[in-house]
């Protein structure tokens, strides 16, 4: 068979390591945000390497130390969004950075061979979506995930209105609409880990499953006791309070819950967009009976209406462009959102839906 050269890019380093192939996401200065490069570089080499017999495995882990993956690069993506709407730009990033990364991220999850993600360190959005739909994955005591996306105006996207809807009880509505962040032992206790290994011994970790045999064994061998989950402690008020369709309902039932976790959770709820929320609680309703396909292309469908609306731009700039946390949203309460509004943003665009490609 003929040698295809693997990606070339500075962001992104691919390597063969004995049987595994081996990704690091290297943009450590942004805690390792994917782009639009990034995402074509990694399903391209995913691509050559599921057609290589002398791989039988994949493993990504991020650079730096800090961070696996801190997300998308939604900067960019707000930069490009507002030249679009003044007529200064085609809109092109808008349209294919989503459509890419949604097409590598169901790249992994259709990945034929072993695809074994390290969310060591800041595993968010973006970073969530790179690995929760591989068949490892390993957390470490650093270890920080979630999905924040209402505190930006957009939604829990990369496929994982999948995952969250099918978690038990009201735990994946919870995580979706506050961006609650989770560390190893939650995320075991969830299956969004599958495995908790030694943060100090990663390099050693890699070096075992490189060398070949059976991976659940080299896993083992590197594990390290996940402690106890907080979840627990607070999952009767979270699946009574998160089991209502309608966002007002569940703000109603955190405000008569007792407990200080209900009061901190309901005056996290009302610093995010109130579009986002009802957004958000919709699409994870609809999940429910959607295969993983159809939730991605449920997801592009809403980048592409909530890039043309008002939130997403103020709710990136409050975050990470001024940081001054002070997003003006509009509507801004939840009894402004219309709800017929919110219904119009699952259509298709105008330019397609998403496809996908072998």
């Amino acid at each position: 068979m003929q040698k295809i050269d693997l990606p070339s890019i500075e962001t992104v380093q691919f390597a063969v390591m004995g049987r595994i192939g081996l990704i690091t996401l290297n943009r450590t200065k942004a805690l390792n945000a994917l782009d639009q490069d990034m995402c074509l570089a990694v399903d391209a080499a995913l691509k050559i390497w599921e057609n290589d017999d002398a791989i039988a495995a994949v493993v990504i882990r991020g650079a730096g130390g800090r961070a696996f993956c801190s997300g998308g690069d939604v900067r960019l993506a707000r930069e490009d969004g507002i030249a679009w709407k003044r007529g200064l730009s085609d809109g092109r990033i808008v349209r294919e950075f989503f459509r890419d990364e949604y097409r590598m991220d169901r790249r992994i999850a259709t990945f034929p061979k072993p695809y074994i993600a390290l969310i060591d360190g800041i595993t968010m959005g973006g970073g969530v979506g790179i690995s929760v739909h591989g068949r490892y994955r390993l957390a470490t005591a650093t270890t920080v995930l979630a999905m924040p996306e209402t505190q930006i105006g957009l939604f829990p996207d990369v496929g994982t209105s999948f995952v969250l809807s099918r978690l038990p009880g009201g735990v994946g509505t919870w995580l979706a609409l506050t961006g609650a962040r989770l560390k190893a032992a939650d995320c075991l206790s969830l299956g969004i880990a599958t495995h908790v290994v030694d943060h100090e011994r990663l390099d050693a970790l890699v070096a075992a499953l490189a060398a070949g045999g059976d991976i659940d064994t080299a896993i083992a061998g590197h594990a390290a006791d996940a402690g106890a989950p907080e979840l627990p402690a607070n999952r009767t008020a979270i699946d009574r309070c998160f089991a209502h369709d309608r966002m007002e309902d569940i703000m109603a039932a955190l405000d008569t819950e007792d407990g200080a976790f209900a009061a901190e959770t309901a005056a996290t709820l009302r610093l995010m967009s109130p579009t986002s929320l009802k957004l958000t609680l919709k699409l994870i309703r609809k999940a429910r009976t959607l295969d993983l396909d159809d939730c991605f292309r449920m997801d592009y469908r809403l980048s592409q209406s909530v890039l043309g609306g008002h939130d997403f731009y103020e709710g990136v700039r409050a975050q990470l462009v001024d940081k001054d946390k002070q997003p003006k949203w509009y509507p801004s309460t939840l009894d402004a959102v219309d709800d017929t509004a919110i219904d119009s943003l699952f259509v298709p665009p105008l330019h397609g839906d998403l496809t996908f490609e072998n």
